[in-house]
């Protein structure tokens, strides 16, 4: 195959815009892609063209990406496509493949540092210098803090002002984080070990500070490709810069309107600014979008076009290239137990109409919610895996609790009410029940055995009756030893192993990935936001996690919330992304209820502009079906013909012309032009009253029917 064809094939079936992002020119190019615009295909067959062309060799291309299996697709698509030779990696795998290198170099004979796996033995241990005790989720938050600090470049001397300037929620005073920071590294120098940071700087320190390493990285590397480049946080950034050397053929690819791990360090920062810091960049935009249905994408785009803040300068309005399908359902219900039921049926019914079960995710915000769909799954025989989390009962903090809980069967008196013996015997595993501690690590050990809490309190609120031949009326009262028993119970049914299965994962955890069908749930306020999202930019966050999470769906969404976290608890309000939820708390649904009626299920439903696919948020555009943007459609002649049979039934009936049809309804009547009941019932305005009053003449009229033949004198007067 010659070079001519070779670059033609990469170039065929791409759309004018991953076209323009392929053929770009060298130099900086930026391209913005949506969720499921072909990012991918677009960065390789970019790639693959110069190479192709002969404009660059693979052996001098450097792509990097955020995960192995991102490097490993990258690497698989470049073979089918004939270039071979181009380096794709992650940051850390591709500064640790250089320090390995240079290490005799830089480190003068000496032997490279040991690289930690994990941070968590040796940020205890400074913990214990400092005088703290530092349990495993305590560790985590430490450790979370110092790569936090390392990666935004922070010095331990410079921890204190900058966790202040970042608003960072910090485990313990920042001062004493800093303590610990300091006695880290000392043990971590004492030690002959390195973290991944450190790997990172090694790599920057290697390259600025010794000429002839500049030189050799520098003469290997000169075409550079970085994916998520909204999630590059200051020390990879440097790393860039440092391969860079003040060249600039550099392609970066990202979507601000995913940035959601800020918290590590990340920042779309840099790739707001690339132009502005790339004088003259090729900008492109790829907003086709065909990996979801237009309803999904409408509604995509609903919740993001509610964006504010940096990130929101390049919002995507992705346009959906793959046929209708369903609308997404809006569902809410009287709490999270009737949820998670509906959810696991829905699930059921999916697998069992062939959708493969790998094909279905249950997305949520926070790990500690997944033990009701897993408990819901499994009473459904519904096979799921967890995706980057143990199992609820798989988790230490759960075993551990357990644990502590059939101890306190001995101590704590058999009467005492189960939601305070349960705290009680948490209390052995150092839980209260007062506001969750700060730090993600500590804040999700709190809340899993908050979730205990909150069993306890169900399965105190369905006591189990004595045995036939006893009082009837007379209930047993729960103890800490029955719900030991429904524990031990419900994690024996949930370690069934399982090879294929539904998806549980949280939003965080699901970014790259994309299923056929998704429920996002738990959509209430204080959970999406989170009540820990107190800053304007923290709350932008939250609202970006939702559109990730929308973003995952091809063909089927469902989003729901519950009005209570437990049966008879305290009502919440919907998550303020979703405007098109009834916000009253009607129209809830208990699991095994019947369906809503078709009102409540219109109410609750996402309208689709019929013209552009745009998802409809204001009541008068829903009538009608459409934006106020796009082109009406209206049969004038209709339209004439409906205002002069309302007039004429206003009259006779001696009310207001509006009481019969509001302009509104007539003029989406006259667009919409409906054939048949069930299309005019769909109109907002148009109830079953109304249609067993208007709707045959209404559909005469539509038909072409004058008016005189539907509205003879003597059939205008009604009952009063």
């Amino acid at each position: 195959m010659g070079v001519h064809s070779g670059s033609e094939r990469v170039l065929a079936g791409l759309d004018p815009e991953q076209r323009a992002a392929v053929t770009a020119p060298a130099g900086p190019v930026c391209v913005l892609a949506g969720a499921g615009t072909g990012k991918t295909r677009a960065v390789t067959s970019r790639i693959a063209h110069r190479a192709l062309t002969g404009e660059v060799s693979g052996r001098h291309v450097l792509a990097v990406t955020f995960t192995a299996r991102a490097a490993a697709e990258l690497r698989a698509r470049l073979t089918a496509l004939g270039v071979g030779g181009v380096q794709a990696r992650t940051f850390h795998a591709a500064a640790l493949r250089q320090v390995r290198y240079f290490a005799p170099r830089l480190l003068a004979g000496r032997a490279m540092p040991e690289l930690l796996d994990s941070k968590a033995r040796i940020v205890t241990l400074a913990a214990a210098r400092v005088g703290l005790r530092a349990d495993r989720a305590a560790a985590r938050d430490l450790a979370g803090e110092i790569e936090w600090a390392k990666s935004s470049l922070v010095e331990p001397g410079e921890y204190v002002v900058a966790a202040a300037k970042a608003l960072r929620d910090t485990p313990h005073e920042p001062a004493k984080v800093a303590e610990v920071f300091v006695a880290y590294e000392k043990l971590k120098r004492a030690n002959g070990v390195i973290d991944f940071e450190d790997m990172l700087r090694a790599a920057v320190w290697g390259i600025e500070e010794h000429p002839d390493v500049a030189e050799q990285v520098r003469g290997q590397y000169r075409h550079f490709v970085v994916d998520e480049y909204q999630d590059v946080n200051p020390l990879q950034q440097r790393l860039l810069e440092a391969w860079l050397g003040g060249r600039d053929d550099v392609t970066v690819v990202g979507d601000a309107s995913q940035t959601i791990y800020s918290f590590t360090g990340a920042t779309s920062a840099y790739l707001v600014d690339f132009p502005r810091r790339h004088r003259g960049a090729t900008v492109v935009r790829l907003v086709r979008d065909y990996r979801s249905t237009p309803q999904v994408v409408g509604l995509a785009n609903a919740v993001i076009s509610q964006a504010r803040g940096t990130e929101a300068r390049l919002r995507l309005e992705l346009v959906g290239q793959r046929p209708p399908g369903p609308e997404p359902e809006l569902r809410i219900f009287t709490d999270e137990p009737a949820e998670a039921a509906a959810v696991a049926t829905r699930c059921k019914a999916l697998v069992d109409a062939g959708t493969p079960a790998r094909e279905i995710a249950v997305l949520f915000r926070t790990n500690a919610q997944s033990e009701a769909y897993e408990k819901a799954l499994t009473e459904a025989e519904v096979p799921y895996v967890v995706q980057g989390a143990e199992r609820f009962f798989e988790r230490a903090e759960v075993r551990q609790a357990m644990v502590a809980l059939r101890a306190a069967t001995r101590s704590i008196p058999g009467e005492t009410p189960l939601r305070d013996a349960v705290v009680e015997g948490l209390a052995a595993v150092g839980w209260t029940p007062d506001a969750a501690p700060a730090g993600g690590a500590a804040r999700e050990r709190w809340e899993a055995l908050a979730a205990l809490v909150q069993l306890a309190e169900e399965h105190a609120a369905t006591p189990p009756v004595l045995p036939i031949g006893e009082a009837a009326a007379v209930q047993r009262l729960v103890t800490l030893a029955d719900f030991n028993d429904e524990l031990a119970r419900r994690a024996a049914a949930q370690h069934v192993p399982t090879v294929e299965g539904v998806t549980l994962a949280s939003l965080h955890s699901a970014k790259g990935l994309e299923w056929d069908a998704v429920f996002l749930v738990g959509l209430s306020e204080g959970t999406l936001p989170t009540t820990y999202a107190r800053t304007a930019e923290q709350v932008e966050e939250e609202r970006r996690l939702l559109y990730v999470g929308i973003t995952r769906a091809r063909q089927w969404l469902w989003l729901s919330y519950a009005v209570a976290r437990s049966p008879g608890g305290r009502a919440r309000r919907p998550s303020r992304f979703l405007p098109q939820l009834d916000r009253s708390g009607g129209g809830t649904e208990r699991a095994g209820a019947a369906a809503p009626r078709r009102a409540e299920r219109r109410r609750n439903q996402v309208v689709s502009c019929r013209i552009c696919g745009a998802t409809l948020l204001a009541g008068p555009d829903r009538k009608l079906g459409r934006c106020p943007t796009c082109p009406s459609d209206i049969d004038e002649e209709l339209y004439e013909r409906l205002r002069d049979w309302r007039a004429r039934v206003a009259a006779a009936q001696k009310v207001p012309a509006y009481v019969v049809f509001t302009d509104a309804t007539i003029t989406a009547l006259a667009e919409r032009r409906p054939g048949r009941a069930e299309e005019l019932i769909a109109i907002a305005g148009i109830g079953p009253r109304k249609i067993g009053l208007y709707g045959e003449p209404v559909l005469a009229l539509v038909a072409g029917a004058a008016v005189d033949e539907v509205c003879p004198e003597k059939t205008l007067e009604i009952d009063p």
